[in-house]
């Protein structure tokens, strides 16, 4: 077999391997996703229940505010009564005074209601702060062994990588060259066995004379359909 054809199949394969763990890093990835968005849920859901409480809690400060204007109000009012003279003035305050008690009942229903919904709130509040807080160790869990994958993952890929550059040290430019253009549009399927005289890549059948070219493997011989380079798997004993 040639020898740079040989080098071309050694140096193919050795990056479809090294290509072949992008989806292990990607489903690695995709795990601590994953648990980082339960993690983002569960931390919305105590984000708009603090924003709730809180705004439960300006509202209760309001109408506590109301309350004691309502009071100085009738406190006020009880100092006038000694000053009435006319049973019409006697009216428009008594008036006031049934305004000011109908607006402090509704003040303090409200109230009421405000903290008992928050009450609920809270609770929904401390549950959730429980789950985040279990969703956080899980997540951590989950980074710490996806961590150890692609740690292990990228060590391989390192010894790949260290020998691609070797194989390419010893490889032609030309023919380094001439793989690349291939590969750049081709990918890992740049080199391709014929397997029952077609095309492994493009699926097409070769003629006989190519077919005879690719056999004899003496040069690098690319399919004349796709462009890719072919080749002749060999059988061993072993096989």
């Amino acid at each position: 077999m040639n020898k740079h054809l040989n080098q071309l199949i050694v140096l193919a394969k050795n990056d479809q391997m090294i290509d072949s763990y992008a989806p292990a890093i990607e489903a690695a990835e995709k795990k601590v996703k994953k648990a980082q968005k339960k993690v983002d849920a569960v931390q919305e859901e105590i984000d708009t229940l603090q924003a709730e409480i809180s705004k439960n809690e300006e509202k209760i400060e309001g109408f506590d505010d109301q309350l004691k204007m309502l009071n100085e109000q009738l406190a006020s009012n009880a100092k006038k009564v000694k000053e009435i003279s006319t049973e019409k003035e006697m009216q428009a305050l008594s008036l006031e005074e049934d305004i000011a008690k109908e607006k402090m009942t509704f003040a303090n229903e409200e109230i009421e209601r405000l903290q008992g919904v928050n009450e609920t709130k809270k609770a929904l509040l401390k549950e959730a702060e429980e789950k985040l807080h279990a969703r956080t160790e899980e997540l951590t869990a989950i980074r710490e062994v996806v961590d150890v994958e692609k740690a292990e993952i990228e060590q391989s890929k390192g010894e790949l990588f260290a020998k691609r550059e070797e194989l390419t040290r010893t490889l032609g430019q030309k023919v380094l060259a001439f793989y690349e253009k291939i590969r750049i549009w081709a990918g890992n399927t740049a080199v391709v066995p014929v397997k029952k005289q077609a095309c492994y890549g493009c699926c097409m059948k070769l003629n006989d004379k190519t077919y005879a070219e690719v056999i004899k493997a003496e040069e690098i011989i690319t399919c004349p359909h796709c462009g890719r380079i072919l080749y002749i798997e060999r059988v061993t004993p072993e096989a």
